[in-house]
């Protein structure tokens, strides 16, 4: 299948031929709601966490004595049936991971790219690198591009620092390696904006 390349000022570069393999598939929606909620499940802390008994500060000394007072005994004002006193059962710290098979997840992106680039929602660009690392430049360029309100994700290859500072302070535009995306990243806007080199590394994962 063939897409339009275009260049960072709007115009017609061309054209390129996407693997039918990574961009025309079936999407498998049920594979895709799998992933999704793997990477959005591996992506949570697992850092929360109560004090029980022995972490509440306080309470080394014996209240009172254990007979003859004729109230129930007392071993610390930390126990749990006290005012101050430790949690009973409370969250604890531990980890959320979620081990996705690999050829799970290579379908998931596939389905996802195949579907962004059936809507219209996959615009294959030329070369994004910026000569400029002001902010205003680049959003002429997403307007150009006919982007501007719109959530974008970009794929691209290696760092650029002007392309990093130019986006920085944008809410709605996102940059990722395109050799580590996640379907999560994919699905994650309006519009997916890939170079040509990226093209070339998704195919190369995806493609297998």
């Amino acid at each position: 299948m063939k897409l339009d390349v275009l260049k960072i000022d709007g115009s017609k570069a061309g054209d390129i031929t996407a693997a039918k393999t990574v961009f025309g598939i079936e999407p498998n929606a049920a594979v895709v709601r799998q992933a999704v909620l793997a990477e959005m499940t591996n992506m949570r802390q697992g850092t929360h966490a109560s004090k029980n008994r022995a972490l509440v500060r306080g309470g080394g000394r014996k209240p009172w004595k254990q007979k003859g007072r004729g109230v129930a005994r007392a071993g610390t004002i930390r126990s749990p049936l006290w005012k101050g006193g430790g949690t009973v059962f409370g969250p604890e710290p531990h980890g959320y991971n979620h081990k996705l098979p690999k050829k799970v997840s290579r379908l998931a992106r596939r389905s996802v790219l195949s579907n962004k680039a059936a809507e219209g929602k996959l615009v294959v660009v030329e070369d994004f690198t910026l000569t400029s690392h002001k902010t205003s430049d680049f959003v002429s360029i997403l307007k150009k591009l006919d982007l501007q309100d719109k959530k974008v994700t970009l794929l691209v290859t290696g760092r650029d620092e002007n392309l990093d500072k130019a986006s920085r302070n944008l809410r709605n535009v996102y940059f990722v390696d395109a050799a580590k995306v996640s379907t999560y990243d994919i699905i994650d806007c309006d519009t997916l904006v890939i170079d040509k080199a990226s093209m070339a590394v998704l195919t190369n994962i995806l493609a297998s």
